[in-house]
């Protein structure tokens, strides 16, 4: 990915790939840069992560003052627009990018069918962000999916029905410095459906996962929708060797709002990483849930 030193963006729409039945074809990818700092070449000492549910991006102002707070080397956003009227039709991710000086990639999860046109429709999706290159993007699209979003006959074409073509993903994505590549799964499981839909969209990323040799390192984050440290979760990610640093919070919520406590979002790492400083920043109200943070450092290979 070539780094630009001025304030335009690179980017790039491409891959098409088909959603579901009957659906029209979308664009998955859109990849750009605003990093103005020289190539990087090396790997830090510690990287610096966050990942956050930013709710469409509704808040946009105070979501960059977080970020841009935070220091964070590598962002994983989930839910963010593209030409949506609920956010005025802005491109979520390439403004973030632009306002922290960030490669990025946005992935496209749904077309929302009410908040564009054919003319110019609105895409939703996860971000993923990062002062390091990105690189090798792809989407992981769950084969099990929810029914609900599809548009029907029967259910009006309005926004509060949320009428979507598409389907939850993963957006993967590496980075490669050194001869020593970080993967990235960037993932939003579904949140209408069961715990039994999410644990299976859960294991397709996991099958996904096995395809990495053991010690290479992975990290794992978003919005999975339900509680990692109940039913049968940790038996699947312990299986899996990857280590959850937030499991030992006993249940604090990452989403504010809900009379119980909601433990669903999560940040995984697998391989030759180590994790410190987990945190869930309950002061921040820029989303309907809290941003999650760790600093990450790459170990020798065995």
């Amino acid at each position: 990915m070539t780094i630009r030193k001025d304030t335009s963006v690179r980017a790039s729409l491409s891959v098409y790939s088909p959603i579901m039945p009957g659906a029209r074809l979308i664009k998955e990818l859109e990849i750009g840069s605003f990093a103005t700092s020289p190539f990087v070449r090396e790997w830090p000492e510690t990287l610096r992560v966050v990942s956050w549910n930013v709710n469409r991006g509704l808040q946009l102002s105070g979501v960059i003052d977080f970020l841009q707070s935070s220091s964070a080397d590598l962002i994983l956003l989930q839910e963010t627009d593209v030409n949506a009227r609920r956010t005025r039709h802005r491109n979520i991710p390439r403004e973030v990018a632009q306002a922290l000086r960030l490669n990025y990639i946005f992935g496209r999860e749904f077309e929302e069918l009410a908040q564009g046109t054919e003319a110019s429709p609105a895409y939703h999706g996860q971000t993923t962000l990062s002062r390091l290159p990105l690189s090798n993007p792809r989407i992981l699209r769950f084969r099990e999916q929810s029914t609900f979003w599809r548009p029907r006959w029967f259910v009006p074409p309005l926004q509060s029905f949320q009428r979507r073509l598409g389907g939850r993903i993963a957006l993967i994505c590496d980075i490669t410095l050194q001869s020593r590549t970080l993967v990235l799964y960037n993932l939003h499981l579904e949140s209408r459906g069961n715990d039994e839909l999410r644990t299976g969209q859960l294991s397709e990323m996991l099958t996904e996962i096995r395809k990495n040799p053991a010690e290479t390192p992975i990290l794992v984050a978003g919005d999975f929708n339900f509680d990692l440290s109940r039913g049968p979760a940790p038996a699947l990610i312990a299986g899996m060797r990857l280590d959850n640093r937030f499991a030992s919070f006993g249940g604090r919520r990452t989403v504010p709002n809900h009379a119980k406590p909601a433990a669903i979002d999560w940040i995984l790492t697998r391989g030759a990483l180590s994790a410190s400083d987990p945190e869930i920043h309950e002061s921040v109200t820029a989303s309907d849930h809290y941003p999650l943070s760790l600093e990450l450092r790459l170990l020798s290979p065995q």
